[in-house]
């Protein structure tokens, strides 16, 4: 009799286990919450493509990124990546889920390498984009103003390096201004080079110092909407973009590139960096 019950017992208890086992496939099987364990072929495993065409542009303490969109549908996001060189360690900066991005936790005069991956809603990330994507932000001004330098010599000139307006004939002096009889200057000493780049709907339509083309005269004229390349001295690049002139003074915009050598005042659309010296063109 002990035995004929303990037999029962058994059989009610593998009845029980079968069940709650067949229930349990059921439930997990229509809810796919543990796609890992029973290797479901529904399962999303692959991540996106990796995103193209990075394009950067430096700024005053800031960086502007932006690349191609990518079309697979499951696309949730961009990941943004920085480091330090090209072989670097590249750490998450942030993310987005358009194809632009401002990183403003940059020094200016510090280069920085960007990457860019793609993530879905599964948590898939692509490897990092191909690009070599680097760049060198540097300090730039608005409306600044400087003067003729036969009436105000102490307020014609402009040193990039201290961001400030000096006397024409400082040791500081980048380049100064001159009305001559109402013909319009820019000055440089003999030891900076300048070169006017034409008409600009803005100080950012000049990428890049030019590599030739520099004028053999230490004056150019002054032209309101033109910009202007200067060699300084001391193997720095700045540009100046012209706004407004009166008799007395000129209003311009300016950026100035920190890096000794660097030419990137923003940067060329294949965002190459390249370094002159001032022995390069002699």
């Amino acid at each position: 009799m002990i035995l004929k019950l303990k037999m029962k017992g058994d059989k009610m208890k593998r009845n029980l286990i079968l069940t709650a086992i067949v229930a349990g496939m059921i439930f997990f099987t229509g809810c796919r919450i543990s796609p890992n364990w029973f290797s479901d072929p529904y399962y999303d495993t692959t991540p996106p493509a990796i995103p193209t065409g990075l394009y950067i542009e430096n700024g005053d303490r800031e960086v502007y990124l932006e690349w191609r969109l990518v079309y697979d549908k499951d696309v949730a996001g961009y990941n943004v990546y920085r480091s330090f060189s090209y072989n670097g360690v590249y750490k998450m900066i942030g993310s987005t889920k358009g194809n632009t991005y401002f990183d403003r936790s940059v020094d200016n005069g510090k280069t920085y390498y960007y990457a860019v991956t793609s993530f879905d809603f599964n948590g898939n990330e692509s490897e990092l984009s191909l690009d070599a994507t680097y760049i060198t932000p540097r300090p730039e001004g608005f409306n600044t103003a400087v003067f003729d330098y036969k009436r105000f010599p102490e307020r014609a000139g402009y040193d990039f390096s201290g961001y400030r307006i000096v006397s024409f004939n400082s040791n500081d002096a980048d380049f100064f201004f001159e009305n001559e009889d109402g013909v319009y200057w820019l000055n440089v000493w003999d030891d900076t080079d300048i070169q006017n780049m034409g008409a600009t709907g803005s100080l950012y339509d000049i990428p890049f110092a030019p590599s030739s083309g520099w004028a053999t005269a230490k004056s150019v004229k002054a032209i309101p909407g033109n910009t202007y390349v200067i060699w300084t001295w001391d193997n720095h690049f700045a540009k100046v973009r012209v706004k407004s002139i009166t008799p007395d003074r000129i209003v311009f915009d300016w950026s100035y590139q920190t890096v000794e050598g660097n030419v990137d005042l923003k940067p060329r659309k294949d965002n190459s960096q390249r370094v002159l010296d001032r022995d390069d063109l002699r």
